[in-house]
């Protein structure tokens, strides 16, 4: 199973996370297959990239993202992209 997840890297004291998909079976700092990028919590606000067009592709092909992934993706708007692309337009969304 290919899971979307974080990949600590930085400093001590200075972490910084990269987004990356990763073989289930993979450690957490190990060879990935894609980066799809990256979160710094250190900074105020924190700071966020996400390639959306390459996350959207990567959960239709079935990859699942941990529960912190899923909560940036959110924000990014990730998540609504793949469920419109997914599940296609409500009937009543084209009438609005």
């Amino acid at each position: 199973m290919v899971r979307i997840r974080l990949t600590r890297m930085g400093k001590r004291h200075r972490p910084f996370y990269r987004i990356v998909v990763v073989d289930r079976k993979k450690r957490r700092d190990g060879a990935y297959i894609e980066s799809l990028g990256y979160y710094d919590p250190i900074k105020d606000p924190a700071e966020m990239k996400v390639d959306v067009d390459r996350a959207v592709e990567w959960l239709l092909k079935g990859a699942q993202p941990s529960n912190t992934v899923r909560d940036i993706f959110k924000k990014f708007g990730v998540m609504k992209k793949f469920h419109e692309a997914k599940y296609g337009k409500k009937q009543g969304d084209a009438a609005e």
